[in-house]
């Protein structure tokens, strides 16, 4: 069975992640002895000068035989070999003590400053006085070997784990940057497909990886493509069924008056003639919506004064009203001016109201607000229509914005609409750059918000 490529690139990035931390390591290593080795030789006068002053306290204590005792331990565990002469360089304690002649006769002779004197950075004699105030030479030389923490540089554990923390580190980044990359623009690319781009495609350079992310990349972009073909092969039988079904309407309202013409007036005529209008309306919103669906941005914006439309259509729904009781009433906290085509944003608003007027309850009003730079950025222009209806169950308020979705009415009383007012709202917002969401009100009736890009009034301001 063929191992998964992108196994085999993690399993190598591992591998390279271990050697190059090893190598890391072992460099910390070298730079720490060289460290060590420096201070070792800077601080070895008063490390000799220390040893010989114990030493020498140890020989007037308890003679030759202790001195040559903490000697023989100092070589065990400090790695240090030493010899104690007095101030004639008689050898006092220790053993073979014979390559310390050289030094020792140097010192003797008055030949060392500072009473200290060195053959190589390793060696070296130095006078050291006890605590009874005699003089002795103190001799002695570093064995290879690990000493204790004393005269070594405290920070090398910190250094080589350090070192091994930032390659592993680095290497995790880029590998992390290597595996999310990818993953990261097809994300990009799905969110601009979800958005309704449906042109858009992975990039090539993803596309031609020979990972298992190379095969999720091509995978995605077939989807794409299908998806593309699906929706545009629906909305060309949207477009083209409405636009045939409009010649047989036509032919049948001539044939409507020709028939009034010799029969007259019928009951059964004034039902067909409404029948007919609710279909040349419906086919009219069919082909809003194609032409919406189709296009993604503006053809021709223009500045829009939202305050003067919303008061020309309430006014409108107002009239409409007077027999029921109820009225429509505009908020208006601001001036608002959006970029857009009057017509489309006439069409949208007055879908939303005119639905919940359709709605609202006997002798309520329906409320509508605009607003800017309360609750939202300066930047952007709320509509708010409310109406003290009976509202929309939470689960179906996803749904109202989908073309031909109709709720039954909590009275009894199905809706009359054919169910594309709040579709094509929703499409008409969506073009403008805009978004819309429906909420319940808590203590009754439903609130639907629009929210478009706000542009500077500049023909006020001229």
């Amino acid at each position: 069975m063929m191992l998964p490529r992108l196994f085999v690139k993690v399993f190598l990035w591992f591998w390279a992640t271990v050697v190059l931390t090893g190598i890391s390591v072992v460099l910390a290593f070298l730079l720490q002895a060289q460290s060590g080795q420096s201070h070792e030789r800077q601080s070895l006068p008063d490390t000799a000068r220390y040893f010989g002053t114990a030493t020498a306290l140890a020989f007037e204590q308890g003679g030759a035989a202790s001195a040559s005792r903490y000697l023989d331990e100092l070589s065990r565990d400090e790695h240090v070999r030493a010899c104690l002469f007095d101030k004639a360089a008689h050898l006092v304690a220790g053993n073979d003590c014979a390559t310390f002649t050289e030094v020792v006769a140097r010192v003797t002779r008055g030949q060392a400053p500072n009473d200290a004197t060195r053959r190589d950075w390793s060696t070296i004699a130095i006078v050291v006085k006890s605590s009874g105030g005699n003089s002795y030479i103190y001799a002695s030389e570093l064995l290879p070997g690990p000493r204790a923490p004393r005269g070594q540089n405290p920070n090398g554990a910190a250094l080589r784990i350090g070192m091994a923390l930032l390659v592993s580190g680095l290497v995790c980044y880029f590998l992390t940057r290597y595996l999310i990359a990818p993953t990261l623009r097809l994300r990009s690319a799905a969110q601009q497909i979800a958005e309704g781009r449906f042109d858009i495609r992975a990039d090539a350079s993803l596309e031609s990886r020979r990972d298992e992310f190379g095969d999720l990349v091509r995978d995605f972009n077939r989807m794409a493509l299908r998806i593309e073909d699906l929706i545009s092969s629906q909305r060309q039988l949207l477009n083209d069924v409405s636009h045939e079904l409009r010649s047989p309407l036509a032919r049948m309202n001539v044939a409507l008056d020709l028939l009034r013409r010799h029969a007259g007036e019928h009951p059964a005529l004034r039902r067909m003639e409404i029948d007919l209008q609710r279909l040349n309306e419906l086919i009219g919103r069919l082909l809003t919506i194609a032409r919406l669906e189709a296009s993604s941005t503006l053809q021709h914006p223009m500045q829009v004064d939202l305050s003067e439309l919303v008061s020309t259509i309430a006014a409108d729904a107002e009239f409409e009203l007077q027999e029921s009781g109820c009225r429509v009433d505009v908020i208006q906290a601001a001036d608002l001016t959006v970029l857009g085509d009057p017509g489309l944003l006439r069409s949208a608003i007055e879908n939303v109201l005119r639905n919940a007027v359709r709605f609202t309850g006997q002798d309520t009003t329906v409320e509508v607000h605009l607003c800017a730079g309360v609750a939202i950025p300066a930047t952007e222009a709320l509509i708010v229509i409310r109406d003290h209806g009976p509202g929309v169950p939470e689960a179906e308020l996803i749904n109202i914005f989908k073309p031909f979705y109709r709720l039954i009415d909590p009275r009894g009383l199905e809706s009359t609409g054919a169910g594309l007012g709040l579709a094509i709202a929703e499409r008409i917002v969506r073009v403008h750059k805009g978004s819309i969401r429906a909420t319940n009100e808590p203590t009754g009736g439903l609130i639907v918000e629009m929210l478009f890009p706000r542009e500077p009034n500049t023909q006020l301001e001229n």
